[in-house]
C-alpha cells in the first residue's frame, strides 16, 4: 500500500524526461519575450537577443540570433533570417519560430551533430513576430469570432506585406536600360512612406548581409518564391510568371522546403493546385486575385 503511489510519480518523472521542455501553445507578447529570454538563458554562449525597433504601439521587435559567435559576422559564414507573423492574425509562423529557437538550443545541448554543424557554420537570425500589435488585436478578439482581416494589419491597419517600397518598377526599367539588377537604390524619402515595423526590417536588412531569408505566413500550404509582382500590371487575371535572375536556385530552395514537409509537395490546397507545392509569387496572385481570402 505504502508504495502504490510512488509508481505514478516515477512514471510522471519519466514522461517529463520524454516530453521536450516546451509544449505547443500560443504566446501573447509577454509570453513570447519570456520564451526567447528563456532560450537565451539556457544557451547563453550561442545566442543573443537584440531589438531591431519598435511597433506602432511601442512593442520591441525582438530577434534571437543563434550562432557559435553571436554578435560577430565571420568571414564566409552565411547570414540567414526567418521572419514570422507579418500578418498579425497568422499565428503559425510565430509559434513555429519560437519552437525552432527552443529546438535549436535543446539539440545543441544534446550535441545533435546536424544542429551543432548548422550553428557553427551559419549565423541564424529569428524574428518570431514582425507584427506584435496586430497579433494582440486578433488575440484579444479570440478565435471564435475572428474575421480573416482582424489583426491582419498593424495597429494602423496597414498590411505590412504591401508596405515595402516597390523596387520592381526600377528593376524592369533598368532591364531595358542595362542598369543594375541588384543593390537597387531605395526611393527618396522612403522612410516616411512606410510603417515603423517595415522601417525596422529594412534597416535590419541594411545592417546584415543576409544571403537567404524566409517569411512564414499562415493560409495556403505552399512555398512561394520571388518575384511577387508581374512585369505588366495591366495584365489582370492572366498568369504571368515573373522570374528573378536566380530563378533556378529559388525553385530548388522552394522544392527543398516543400519536400521536407509531410504533404506540401502533393500540391493540393484550398481548391488550388500548386505543382510540387511551390509557386512563383506573381503567377500565384494573378491566378487568385479574386479569392485571396482562401489563402489568408
Amino acid at each position: 500500500q505504502g508504495n502504490s503511489w510512488h509508481v505514478p510519480a516515477v512514471l510522471l518523472a519519466l514522461v517529463g524526461l520524454l516530453v521536450p521542455s516546451s509544449s505547443f501553445q500560443h504566446h501573447r507578447y509577454e509570453d513570447m519575450v519570456r520564451a526567447l529570454f528563456t532560450v537565451q538563458n539556457e544557451c547563453p554562449y550561442i545566442t543573443r537577443i537584440y531589438s531591431i525597433g519598435r511597433s506602432v504601439e511601442g512593442r520591441h521587435l525582438y530577434v534571437l540570433e543563434i550562432s557559435d559567435n553571436p554578435g560577430i559576422h565571420e568571414a564566409l559564414e552565411p547570414e540567414f533570417k526567418y521572419v514570422g507573423n507579418m500578418h498579425g492574425n497568422e499565428v503559425l509562423g510565430r509559434e513555429l519560430l519560437i519552437k525552432l529557437s527552443q529546438f535549436l538550443c535543446e539539440e545543441y545541448r544534446a550535441r545533435n551533430p546536424r544542429i551543432v554543424r548548422l550553428i557553427h557554420d551559419t549565423r541564424i537570425h529569428i524574428l518570431p513576430s514582425m507584427n506584435p500589435d496586430g497579433y494582440e488585436v486578433a488575440a484579444r478578439q479570440g478565435p471564435e469570432f475572428n474575421g480573416y482581416l482582424v489583426g491582419r494589419g498593424n495597429a494602423r491597419e496597414i498590411d505590412l506585406n504591401r508596405n515595402f517600397p516597390d523596387l520592381n518598377a526600377y528593376m524592369y526599367y533598368y532591364e531595358k536600360t542595362n542598369g543594375p539588377n541588384h543593390h537597387l537604390p531605395l526611393p527618396d524619402n522612403w522612410e516616411h512612406q512606410v510603417e515603423p515595423e517595415t522601417l525596422a526590417v529594412i534597416k535590419w536588412m541594411q545592417n546584415y548581409n543576409f544571403v537567404l531569408s524566409a517569411n512564414l505566413h499562415g493560409g495556403a500550404v505552399v512555398a512561394n518564391y520571388p518575384f511577387d509582382k508581374s512585369k505588366d500590371p495591366r495584365i489582370r487575371g492572366r498568369t504571368t510568371y515573373a522570374a528573378t535572375p536566380d530563378d533556378k536556385l529559388f525553385k530548388e530552395l522552394a522544392r527543398t522546403y516543400s519536400y521536407a514537409h509531410s504533404w506540401m509537395h502533393h500540391g493540393w490546397n484550398c481548391g488550388d493546385f500548386f505543382t510540387e507545392g511551390i509557386t512563383n509569387g506573381a503567377s500565384w496572385y494573378s491566378l487568385s486575385k479574386g479569392k485571396l481570402h482562401h489563402h489568408h
